[in-house]
């Protein structure tokens, strides 16, 4: 039977860890908002070495749609993305 004198210990909390870096900066929502307005023609790295080449037309959470001339529209799933590498953008006709 313990002893009624005794004191039991303070459980204390973990300390607080330092604040964490946000994970959503809307920095890649307005990267891509940017391709697509700019019409900018992109080169888009796959994992597996694939490299397509077209414009952006289209980005959700998850893929973005890659339009090609002459052949297939691709969705791209973001996180098979390795790299995006920018050409010179389409100039408007006025």
């Amino acid at each position: 039977m313990p002893d009624e004198t005794e004191v039991t210990p303070e459980v204390k909390p973990p300390p607080a860890q330092p604040p964490t870096a946000r994970s959503n900066t809307q920095q890649e929502v307005a990267y891509l908002r940017r391709l697509i307005d700019g019409l900018v023609t992109v080169s888009i790295k796959i994992k597996g070495g694939e490299e397509v080449t077209g414009v952006i037309e289209y980005y959700d959470t998850t893929f973005i749609r890659l339009t090609r001339q002459g052949r297939p529209n691709l969705f791209i799933f973001k996180k098979d993305i390795l790299y995006v590498t920018e050409h010179a953008a389409v100039n408007e006709a006025t």
